[in-house]
């Protein structure tokens, strides 16, 4: 039996503790001992090795590094260490960027102190160190405290708790010490408890410690996050995809060749059984150019460019308010197709505001109230206190008192001057469950006032009359119907409706006859108020629907006002659902995948359902971005692909299990970084189809020639050379494509897509094909001329420059042509010159090491526009495509 079954004396009796007395001091630390301290156990740290150990098991580096070592076993140094360093680039830059981004939270979070509370130890009450308090402590908390651990109320007076880090509510929970008979009763019910990291916004209590550090709710939400496994995100799936059959399909092809190479050897009678030694040479040749076609099929610069792209986005981010604290996370949030939100402080501003207000028979302008009586209730009948700063208010106590005081300010009433008029009240009754309603009364120059506020309903029934066009008459039957319709209206619309009267008194009443007072009371109106979206999220809920991103609400709050924000965003559809937890509690896990797509609501949301809906949904093939603020949002940001955190509002712990803090708290720059996501996905596959067709042209090229009866095309540092820097400056440019404007109005990429599209691989066979074609014409025509010794080094030279030209090409997918865009990336055409004019000096002056002549002038004008051809053969297949699309669709 909990805790909250159980009556408070029985609690402190089963916990040998005593009200008056505490603990003693002896029995405290025997407890310490026995319980440990009110601390949660921190997660251990990964040193510097772990994470470089981490970067090192990706595919594609242990692709490289295995290829490194064959390159120094087969005396190729300067390869082996040129794909050791391409390895050190790509891992530093990770490990560097997310090591920057972790100073930049560190900066961002406040670190909190251990803070003092009230406890009883020796029959004394002492301020006690938070974490040296221990299960059995009387603890005493009052307005403004902060709930240091969870405990079981044992006296309260009207008490009012902020849970939402915990419940999403955000309403003040009210608080009593009366034991719950239900069983399994939800946390946010459970109106006798207390959780550590809460805090008290009205009243006191004093309470009794059941549960500490790890024990406590908030502990048992840090250890989830803790055990918690971080999946890998779908673009490390597809990278690891790629590099498995890169790997498997290059090593197919180099042992093919090699095998090819030792077939030649034996038919021309090189390769003879008696005497292996005499063909030594040829086999150490032919297994070099098998080795050089495996590091050519690897594309070593792809971890260095994805590295190099994603720290360049994530700068960018950054300056646009989005925070990233892992580096991966730039690329993954331009994936998702799903986002499940937090309502309150996501979606909404987590401000309680009065939007509503019916007073002297009319419906008027939060701001132009003309009922000075009421605007004396919002002010006088209250505890709660608001500052103001830079237009901006803080609340301090209740959120629904703090709305009426921010709602008499915009009607120009400073309410610390009502209070200073009025000075102490005479009498006040607090609110109850039973009556519903709170009242103050105050002395008057002609006598005593009461102010009463409260459970609409409640209010006008204990009103006999009206105040109506500024005079008060008498309350009638049809009064009350049209205010019940009224209210009701604001209801329907999710709105939270508070009754206000008062009353008169020329003598003075017996004050504590409370039933006598509260009755017979003067109606002067009602109003209604709600926790407001945010006003940047309808607009960015729209660009989501736009780019094909469904918005789910997962959140702790009512099933009535859930649906009410989600019927304001426009996510409820004829078939939508909009469920409550315990609703999906009782399906399978099956039934609740099938059902997933329809449901766009779960209200009384709680961790365990958060985390189910988000490992349901990932394993339906969705990419899933969770929002949120509290602490009971922290699983599921964990679980994510991506956890977005609320950088202002935010929970430590919300933002200590994210990916990326929004710095504003803004929802729509979610949709900015789901923008530059999608860019960085296009860059990624931008480098990928340049570096295949490299790949394909080196692969075919050497294949036909060998099938062809040709010379070896290239010898085996000439591959390397074009590796390298095919893989180098010319590609990394690739990755810092701005992002298109279209970007939004696509669908999302499926988890489970391939990152090679249809698309990618016909412009990579054509083109490579086309290429494939030239080199082979130069080898079998000798068509642009030069000598026999020039021969080996035009074809070497074209086979460069054609994929410079088609690194063009591979800047933009579908029909689009390259030159509208041509000089966005200023930085990519400036390093292709640059990449020219290195292969103008390693053609001239390299002849020794890369076994090359020198060209003359007009060759290298001649090879330019025969190379430059690729791009018109490009864009002419783009042009006919467009055309065949136009007829095929006027056909239709």
């Amino acid at each position: 039996m909990d805790f909250y079954q159980k009556e408070a004396q029985v609690v402190i009796d089963e916990l040998k503790s005593n009200e008056e007395l505490g603990l003693s001091t002896a029995e405290v630390e025997a407890r310490i001992l026995r319980y440990g301290k009110n601390i949660f156990t921190p997660k251990e740290k990964g040193n510097i090795f772990e994470k470089i150990f981490d970067s090192l098991k990706e595919p594609l580096i242990v692709i490289l590094l295995i290829s490194g070592l064959i390159s120094l076993a087969m005396g190729h140094i300067a390869d082996g260490i040129g794909i050791f360093v391409a390895v050190l680039i790509a891992t530093s830059i990770a490990i560097i960027q997310e090591g920057k981004s972790d100073k930049a939270f560190e900066a961002l979070s406040k670190l909190s102190e251990d803070v003092h509370v009230k406890a009883v130890r020796d029959g004394k009450i002492a301020y006690i160190a938070q974490s040296d308090l221990t299960i059995g402590d009387i603890i005493h908390l009052e307005t403004g405290d902060k709930v240091p651990a969870d405990a079981r109320v044992v006296h309260s007076s009207s008490l009012g708790i902020d849970e939402s880090m915990l419940t999403g509510e955000p309403e003040a929970a009210s608080k009593n010490s009366a034991k719950i008979e239900r069983e399994n009763c939800p946390l946010a019910e459970r109106k006798n408890m207390l959780y550590s990291g809460t805090m008290v916004l009205e009243g006191r209590v004093v309470g009794i410690v059941t549960y500490i550090g790890d024990e406590t709710e908030m502990g048992k939400i840090a250890n989830e996050l803790k055990s918690e496994e971080t999946s890998q995100t779908p673009l490390q799936q597809k990278l690891a995809d790629l590099g498995k059959r890169i790997s498997i399909i290059g090593s197919i092809a180099a042992a093919a060749i090699f095998l090819f190479e030792l077939f030649t050897m034996y038919r021309h009678g090189i390769l003879v059984l008696d005497n292996i030694s005499a063909a030594l040479p040829g086999i150490k040749d032919a297994f070099v150019t098998s080795v050089a076609l495996i590091v050519a099929a690897v594309p070593e610069g792809l971890p260095t460019m994805v590295a190099i792209t994603l720290a360049f986005n994530m700068q960018k981010m950054a300056k646009n308010n989005a925070l990233v604290r892992k580096l991966i996370a730039c690329e993954t949030i331009g994936s998702v197709n799903v986002i499940c939100s937090d309502k309150t402080g996501t979606l909404t501003e987590n401000r309680m505001t009065v939007m509503d207000v019916w007073c002297d028979g009319l419906d008027v302008p939060i701001d132009k109230i003309p009922c000075d009586v009421m605007l004396q209730n919002f002010c006088l009948n209250s505890t709660a206190d608001i500052s103001k700063k830079d237009d901006k208010y803080e609340f301090l106590g209740n959120p629904t008192e703090c709305s009426l005081l921010v709602c008499a300010d915009k009607n120009n009433i400073n309410y610390l001057h009502y209070r200073k008029e009025f000075s102490e009240p005479v009498a006040d009754y607090n609110f109850t469950s039973a009556r519903k309603m709170m009242s103050t009364a105050y002395q008057r120059d002609n006598g005593f006032r009461l102010y009463t506020k409260g459970s609409p309903e409640k209010v006008l029934n204990i009103c006999n009359r009206i105040l109506y066009n500024g005079t008060i008459i008498p309350m009638t039957q049809e009064h009350k119907t049209a205010i019940e319709e009224s209210i009701k209206q604001l209801q329907d619309k999710a709105r939270r409706v508070l009754g206000f009267a008062y009353n008169d008194f020329t003598d003075e009443p017996q004050w504590e006859d409370i039933y006598n007072v509260e009755k017979d009371l003067i109606y002067t109106g009602f109003i209604g108020i709600e926790d407001p979206l945010r006003s940047d999220v309808k607009e960015a809920i729209d660009h989501c629907r736009q780019a094909g991103i469904t918005v789910k609400i997962l959140t702790g709050d009512n099933i009535n006002t859930a649906r009410a924000i989600a019927n304001q965003l426009g996510i409820v559809k004829k078939d939508s659902l909009v469920l409550e937890v315990t609703d999906i509690d009782e399906m399978s896990d099956q039934e609740l995948k099938s059902k997933l797509d329809k449901i766009v609501v779960i209200a009384r949301s709680n961790p365990t359902a958060k985390m189910r809906v988000v490992k349901l949904l990932k394993e339906n093939n969705n990419s899933v971005v969770v929002t949120g603020d509290g602490i009971n949002d922290a699983p599921a940001l964990k679980a994510a692909d991506v956890g977005v955190a609320m950088g202002i509002a935010g929970t430590e712990v919300s933002k200590e299990a994210a990916d990326i803090v929004l710095l504003d708290d803004s929802f729509s720059t979610i949709v900015q970084a789901i923008k530059w996501g999608r860019g960085i996905y296009e860059n990624f596959q931008r480098f990928i189809q340049f570096q295949l067709t490299v790949n394909v042209v080196a692969f075919v090229t050497v294949i036909a020639a060998e099938l062809l009866g040709f010379k070896m095309p290239f010898t085996t540092l000439q591959l390397l050379w074009v590796n390298i820097i095919m893989d180098g400056p010319p590609a990394l440019t690739l990755g810092l494509e701005p992002p298109r404007e279209h970007l939004l109005e696509k669908q999302p990429i499926r988890r489970n897509a391939s990152i090679v599209t249809k698309d990618m691989l016909f412009k990579i066979l054509t083109n490579g094909l086309f290429i494939v074609t030239a080199l082979l014409m130069l080898m079998e025509t000798e068509v642009l001329g030069g000598t026999d010794a020039q021969q080996s080094t035009i074809v070497f030279t074209s086979f460069v420059l054609f994929q410079l030209w088609n690194a063009f090409n591979s800047r933009e997918f579908g029909v689009a042509s390259i030159f509208p865009n041509l000089l966005r990336n200023k930085v990519m055409v400036g390093v292709v010159f640059l990449t020219f004019l290195v292969q103008i000096l390693v053609t001239q002056f390299g002849g020794d090491v890369f076994k090359t002549v020198p060209l003359e002038f007009d060759l290298w004008m001649k090879i330019i526009g025969f190379t430059f051809s690729v791009v018109i053969f490009g864009e002419l297949l783009k042009l006919l495509t467009r055309a065949f699309r136009g007829m095929f669709s006027k056909d239709v």
